[in-house]
């Protein structure tokens, strides 16, 4: 949508340090807030009592900290990427989330939710997921602190991601299919919120992404803002400076930002997950931001070839980034994000994920548009989750 169309965002944001938002009541600018069933409010607003209180503690940190290094391998690589580098005509670095213990960046925020909610008194833990990841990091998570955990995950996805239903049902989680909806990652939150109505007390709904009600987004941000701090630090050691630009994939001062998303087959509504793209203000999952919806306000069925994008929202933080131009977004397609999993594998040894493989895309075009600049892409996961994916468009197309 038009970035003109909200300029009491853009006026909020350059008026306020970023670093501040959400403020008091979850805002992130106009987006964000809480929206859920009066039910859900106890337990969001202990849940927000327990962020304040505990999250920036000294030894709840220390405890995290001990997680990260001994458990989840942190700190991740830092890879230059030679052959990339000299096929691109710009200097290409990775941010390797796909070495961290699981497979992808979704174990940070997994581990830090759940000793939170151990502290919380939690007796049962909650999940949704789309590509599985998130399944996997919440399982292994859960299996670490000796929590129950219950993954909900739509059906399409447990057929286009089954490595990843064999991982979280080993990890002791059960896994449960769901036939609502678009039986995608949309419904699989539904279905995740309403377990989490039906006993709020003894239940922690440990969410995957930076979507949601108050406090979710920032919760997840916080847990997952070691990565930035780690790549600024390594890319000052490495390179004795910091990127041009950063390229991530989505569902600071100099340096460009640039969120790609997933353009799917086209524009048209239902052939992609590009929300900022194409999407308009609106209400889900407990959140107000961008959504994809037509014209009476119905949400949208999405399409992406990578599952953990197959969403028709964005988090608040984003909508605000975009509608402000902190960040400037873009769509990649299928076809562009297949090419990115066949470019990196065969030129650098390294099999990405087809999230991750949106943002190489981006980072091409960025590359074509500055050559002889420095770009670093963060590799949100690793590749062999979406190997059915995978043998099914480049290895047919290969065959044929």
């Amino acid at each position: 949508m038009s970035t003109a169309a909200l300029p009491d965002a853009a006026q909020l944001l350059a008026e306020t340090v970023a670093d501040h938002f959400p403020d008091a009541r979850g805002r992130f600018g106009p987006f964000g807030g809480r929206y859920v069933p009066e039910t859900l409010i106890p337990a969001l607003e202990r849940l927000e009592r327990g962020v304040r209180e505990q999250l920036h503690a000294r030894d709840f940190q220390a405890e995290l900290a001990a997680q990260l290094t001994g458990w989840v391998g942190r700190p991740t690589a830092l890879t230059h990427a030679p052959r990339l580098s000299a096929s691109w005509g710009a200097q290409v670095w990775l941010k390797r989330e796909d070495l961290a213990h699981t497979g992808a960046h979704k174990i940070n925020n997994a581990i830090g939710q759940a000793l939170l909610a151990r502290r919380l008194g939690a007796r049962r833990i909650v999940a949704e997921t789309g590509a599985g990841q998130h399944g996997v990091a919440s399982a292994a998570a859960c299996a670490r602190l000796g929590l129950p955990c219950t993954v909900y995950m739509g059906a399409i996805d447990m057929e286009r991601q089954a490595p990843n239903v064999g991982r979280m049902r080993l990890l002791g989680a059960r896994v449960v299919p769901v036939e609502s909806g678009d039986r995608t990652l949309r419904a699989a939150i539904d279905e995740a919120l309403r377990d989490w109505v039906s006993d709020p007390l003894d239940t922690y709904y440990l969410l995957g992404s930076v979507v949601g009600p108050h406090p979710y987004p920032y919760l997840v941000r916080e847990l997952q803002s070691v990565i930035g701090r780690e790549a600024r630090a390594q890319m000052l050691a490495a390179a004795g400076r910091l990127p041009d630009a950063l390229v991530a994939c989505v569902g600071g001062a100099a340096v460009e930002i640039i969120g790609v998303e997933a353009g799917g087959r086209g524009a048209g509504l239902g052939d992609n997950a590009a929300t900022v793209a194409y999407g308009r203000p609106g209400v889900l999952h407990g959140s107000y931001s961008l959504l994809l919806q037509n014209a009476d306000g119905q949400i949208e069925e999405t399409h992406s070839v990578s599952a953990g994008l197959d969403y028709p929202g964005i988090g608040p933080e984003h909508a605000l980034l975009a509608a402000s131009g902190r960040v400037r977004y873009e769509t990649a397609s299928d076809a562009e994000a297949l090419e990115g999993v066949r470019e990196l594998s065969e030129q650098e040894g390294i099999l990405p994920a087809l999230e991750s493989a949106h943002a190489l895309a981006g980072a091409k075009r960025w590359a074509r548009r500055r050559p002889g600049g420095t770009i670093l892409i963060c590799l949100s996961g690793r590749g062999d989750k979406d190997m059915s994916t995978l043998q099914q468009t480049l290895l047919q197309a290969e065959r044929a």
